[in-house]
């Protein structure tokens, strides 16, 4: 979850924040945030057509939310992550609905598959938080095999999402030299990454909004369960915390459109879909 000026020409320890990521994502419970995002899996599935049959990879998959869509049309689905609780997660999800899937503990940026192994690899806000954005590019180029599709779903760096991470980014200094996920929102860090072995690349834009009982209660469940925003309010004193709070607040009115007392967030993100050469 690490965000970082882009000026930073610092050399990162990309091995110690991965470390350190892990750590956040394993601590609270992401899979309370992440149910709620199920929705995406499924139109990601839609948006490629994705057919009965296929050998499909999600990677840095969470609790599985693609991975249930897939497997949901027939497909021969492996789910990966490098948190063995959230795939355990995704596991009990899918004995809920009689799913055949395999689960593997796995690194994003060193993937255990041969080449050329899957029709389509798949990730929903995963993959983009991996600390060595081109060694995981390249880990999904490599698994794909030729004329498949690596389809992912990427937040944006100016819609909700990318601007609670901007906050949290104001008071927990990010790590030097790391670039920022968010821009696997931006066509011209996709193509950077991906460019040179795509027959073509797609953006979709879409939105998903969060929906919560009140600000108050998207601040309760994020500050509980979603461990990049759990471990920020750990790492800062009792001022800091207040400041981060407010900044936070402030993100959740501008983006707010409900008028009723709950909230209402949409948060833009887009489908990347690219057809490997």
């Amino acid at each position: 979850m690490t965000l970082v000026q882009e000026n930073d020409q610092s050399t990162p320890d990309l091995e110690a924040v991965k470390s350190k990521q892990q750590g956040a994502w394993a601590s609270g419970d992401y899979a309370v945030v992440g149910t709620t995002l199920q929705i995406v899996g499924e139109q990601l599935c839609e948006t490629i057509d994705l057919r009965p049959g296929a050998k499909v990879l999600d990677v840095a998959a969470g609790n599985g939310n693609a991975t249930l869509a897939a497997a949901r049309r027939f497909c021969d689905v492996t789910s990966s992550d490098y948190v063995q609780a959230l795939l355990d997660k995704g596991q009990e999800r899918a004995q809920a609905e009689h799913l055949s899937i395999a689960f593997q503990k796995a690194d994003a940026e060193d993937l255990p598959y041969d080449d050329d192994s899957f029709d389509a690899v798949l990730s929903t806000f995963g993959v983009m938080f991996t600390p060595n954005q081109p060694k995981a590019a390249a880990e999904l180029l490599r698994v794909c095999r030729s004329g498949g599709k690596i389809a992912l779903a990427n937040w944006t760096p100016e819609g909700f999402i990318g601007q609670v991470f901007k906050a949290i980014g104001a008071h927990i200094r990010p790590a030097p030299g790391v670039v920022s996920p968010a821009l696997w929102g931006t066509r011209a860090r996709i193509e950077e990454l991906f460019g040179d072995h795509a027959r073509s690349i797609e953006l979709v834009p879409r939105q998903f909004p969060f929906r919560y009982l009140s600000a108050d209660h998207f601040l309760e469940i994020f500050r509980t369960y979603y461990g990049p925003v759990h471990k920020a309010f750990l790492a800062l004193d009792d001022d800091g915390k207040k400041a981060l709070e407010s900044d936070l607040r402030a993100v959740l009115d501008r983006f707010n459109v409900a008028t009723d007392g709950t909230l209402v967030a949409p948060a833009d993100y887009v489908e990347v879909i690219i057809s490997k050469a």
